[in-house]
């Protein structure tokens, strides 16, 4: 794989996790879907998605396992129901932030250690995390953003599951089929207090597990064979970046000094630590 295939494949994987953050604040802003049903359609369309890409490819199906398949489901229902509060930048920084912590913490308990520079870039991380979220008038609501944290740490347990797993597009596949059924029983739960959702809402919903996670995902995961595990880390890093930015553009958005700031010291501090890994 050339160089400019892997810059392509990366740069349209990282506007595609973006887009999963603006379109479910399109249906759940615009349209006022019900992040319950936005949770389900986005999962089974993203199943369906990568059972045909897989099938396509030729790969064995069945696989994945049913603890990652919830662990999957509470980061897309947790994503879904924050962002009933947050901005679109607000939700991707805080998952972000939350994901990353929650592997370097697994990394700490599994006997790794810090160099002065990490562990420095670690408290930075940290104290971006607390600094976003202290009280104040451009605070992001307290419970949409223990939702979205909550949902960061379903995703690194779902991520360091997944390490060695075998085929990570055959495995997603697998795990987005079991983690309908949980999507499912939610969408019951709430089904009496649930609007009918709107043709708009639906196409956002499709478009987030479709596109964004299905393809998005297999794009991603073809990127990585070009791409040193530090390099794939850091890319990343422009993930809420661009999610600020799309959200100021087609949400009208405001990027506030505090979202800014965080930005700053979340995602400056993650780089420390990931680019100390690399020496």
């Amino acid at each position: 794989m050339s160089r400019k295939q892997v810059f392509l494949l990366t740069l349209v994987a990282m506007l595609a996790f973006a887009g999963n953050s603006l379109f479910c604040r399109l249906a759940l802003k615009q349209s006022g879907m019900d992040p319950a049903a936005f949770t389900l359609i986005r999962l089974a369309s993203g199943a369906l998605v990568l059972w045909a890409i897989v099938r396509l490819r030729g790969l064995a199906g069945g696989l994945g396992s049913w603890s990652s398949a919830l662990a999957l489901f509470a980061y897309a229902a947790g994503f879904s129901f924050a962002y009933v509060s947050l901005a679109a930048g607000t939700g991707a920084l805080l998952l972000f932030g939350a994901v990353q912590v929650t592997m370097i913490g697994y990394g700490l308990w599994q006997g790794e250690r810090l160099a002065p520079r990490q562990t420095g870039g670690l408290l930075l991380a940290l104290a971006g995390l607390v600094g976003l979220l202290l009280p104040g008038l451009s605070a992001p609501p307290l419970a949409g953003s223990l939702l979205m944290l909550g949902a960061g740490v379903a995703w690194g347990v779902y991520s360091i599951r997944g390490r060695g797993a075998g085929d990570a597009t055959a495995v997603t596949a697998g795990n987005f089929l079991r983690a309908v059924p949980f999507a499912l029983l939610l969408g019951l739960v709430a089904l009496p207090a649930m609007p009918a959702p709107n043709p708009q809402g639906i196409l956002y919903a499709l478009l987030s597990g479709g596109l964004a996670s299905g393809i998005g995902y297999a794009l991603w995961y073809a990127a990585l064979r070009g791409l040193q595990a530090t390099t794939a880390a850091t890319v990343q890093l422009s993930v809420p970046v661009l999610t600020a930015l799309g959200g100021t553009a087609f949400l009208g958005e405001e990027l506030g000094w505090r979202l800014v700031l965080a930005s700053c010291t979340i995602l400056g501090g993650v780089a420390l630590v990931i680019r100390g890994r690399a020496r």
